[in-house]
C-alpha cells in the first residue's frame, strides 16, 4: 500500500486542487493551504475544515517554515493575469508573478525535495518567460517533466477549458521524462510546444464579429455565425463521446431560476453574441470569472424553452422594432447557468457548498478562476502510478 503524501496547496483558491486530490485516490495529506484571496479562503475553509490554511503571501513564507511542512508534493496554478490573451502579458514583469519567482528561487535551496509537482495555468504560459525559468529550475534540480494542452473535452465534459499543465518527478535512473506518459489518456490534447495547438472555444464568435474577415466560401449565418463556427458546435453535438449539458443541470424545482434569466437590456443589446446551449447539447464554453457580468466571451447561456428553434427567433432579427425583437428573444427563456451547474460541469463534487454570505457575483468570479477537477485528478493518477 502507497504511504499518505503529505501535500503543499499554494493559490488554493476555493480547492479544486484538494478536491482533485481526494477524486484520484491517491493516499494524501494537505499539510497547508496557502491563498491571500479572503473569498476564496471562506469557501476553502467551509469545505475542508481540517486542513490548516495560510492566508498570505507566499514571499513572506520563510525557506525555514516551508522546510517544516516537509511535502511530498506541490500543486499549484499560480495566477493567470500575466499571461491571458486578452490581458497586457506582463510575463514575468508582472507583479503578480512575483510570488511564482519565488518559489522558482526556494525550490532548489529546500532541505528535501518534492517527488512530485503538477502546475497549472492558461493558454500562453507555455511561451512564457516564467515557463522557461520553471523548466530550466525543473531541469536543474533533477525533475523529469511532461506539459500538455488539455481541456475537459478530453474526458468527455461538454465544456472547453483549455489549459496548460506540467506534472513532474524527480528523476532516477529508471524514470526519464518520456515514462510520464500522460498522452496516452488525453488522445485530444497536444504537448505545450507543439506548432499547432487546438484553440479553445473560450471566446465564442469573437472572431465573425468581422464581417470584413469572411471568405466568399465562409457565409455569415443568423446570430452573426460563420459555417465554420455552427458546424463545429453541431459535430460537438452529435459526437456521442460528450455527456450532455442536462447531466449537469440543477432540478429546476429546487432553484428559483427567475434569479438567473437574461435581463431585458442584456438580450436587446448582446443577443447576436451570446452563445447558447439546449440542455441536450454536449457542448458549452468556457466560463471565466466575468461570468454573469460581462456577456462576450465569459461562459455560455442555457435556452430553457426547447420548443423554441433558434432559426425562427434571430432569422430577420435585425429588421425588428424593438418590441418584437424583445418579444422573439423572450420565446427562449434563456438563463446563466447557476454556479452549481457551473461547478458541476468543473467537475466538483456534490458535497462541495458555499458559505451563505458569498453572494452570486462572488461565486461566479471565483468558480471562474478556479480548475477542471477531473481533469487534474486523471494528472495526478497518472503522475503517482
Amino acid at each position: 500500500m502507497m504511504e499518505t503524501l503529505r501535500v503543499l496547496e499554494l493559490y488554493s483558491g476555493i480547492g479544486g486542487m484538494h478536491y482533485a486530490l481526494k477524486e484520484s485516490g491517491i493516499p494524501a495529506q494537505v499539510v497547508a493551504a496557502i491563498d491571500i484571496n479572503t473569498t476564496a479562503n471562506h469557501i476553502y475553509t467551509q469545505n475542508f475544515p481540517d486542513t490548516e490554511q495560510w492566508n498570505k503571501t507566499i514571499e513572506g513564507i520563510t525557506l525555514d517554515d516551508f522546510n517544516k511542512l516537509s511535502f511530498d508534493m506541490i500543486l499549484m496554478s499560480p495566477p493567470c493575469q500575466p499571461f491571458t490573451r486578452i490581458g497586457l502579458q506582463g510575463d514575468v514583469s508582472d507583479p503578480r508573478t512575483r510570488s511564482f519567482l519565488y518559489i522558482l528561487d526556494l525550490l532548489p535551496r529546500l532541505s528535501k525535495l518534492p517527488r512530485y509537482i503538477l502546475l497549472e495555468n492558461v493558454k500562453g504560459f507555455e511561451v512564457s518567460s516564467a515557463r522557461e525559468r520553471l523548466v530550466k529550475t525543473l531541469k536543474e534540480c533533477g525533475y523529469a517533466f511532461r506539459e500538455i494542452m488539455v481541456s475537459p473535452t478530453s474526458v468527455g465534459i461538454p465544456n472547453s477549458r483549455l489549459r496548460y499543465f506540467l506534472v513532474a518527478k524527480i528523476s532516477t535512473e529508471n524514470n526519464c521524462t518520456n515514462s510520464l506518459k500522460v498522452f496516452d489518456a488525453f488522445p485530444q490534447a497536444t504537448q505545450s510546444d507543439s506548432p499547432e495547438q487546438p484553440e479553445d472555444s473560450s471566446r465564442p464568435d469573437s472572431s465573425s464579429c468581422h464581417p470584413e474577415d469572411e471568405t466568399q466560401v465562409e457565409r455569415v449565418l443568423y446570430k452573426l455565425e460563420r459555417t465554420a463556427d455552427a458546424q463545429r458546435k453541431e459535430s460537438q453535438n452529435n459526437d456521442l463521446s460528450f455527456r450532455q449539458i442536462q447531466d449537469f443541470l440543477e432540478p429546476e424545482s429546487e432553484v428559483n431560476m427567475q434569479h438567473y434569466v437574461l435581463p431585458a437590456k442584456t438580450l436587446l443589446r448582446y443577443s447576436l453574441l451570446l452563445d447558447i446551449v439546449r440542455p441536450t447539447c454536449r457542448r458549452s464554453v468556457c466560463f471565466t470569472k466575468g461570468y454573469g457580468r460581462y456577456v462576450e466571451g465569459t461562459g455560455s447561456v442555457l435556452q430553457s424553452c426547447m420548443e423554441t428553434e433558434m432559426e425562427s427567433v434571430f432569422g430577420g432579427l435585425d429588421q425588428c422594432s424593438e418590441d418584437e425583437k424583445l418579444q422573439r428573444l423572450l420565446k427562449l427563456k434563456l438563463r446563466y447557468f447557476t454556479p452549481r451547474e457551473i461547478a458541476n460541469l468543473m467537475g466538483f463534487p456534490q458535497n462541495f457548498s458555499f458559505p451563505e454570505q458569498i453572494t452570486t457575483k462572488q461565486q461566479y468570479k471565483v468558480l471562474g478562476n478556479s480548475l477542471n477537477v477531473v481533469v487534474v485528478a486523471k494528472l495526478l493518477q497518472l503522475l503517482v502510478s
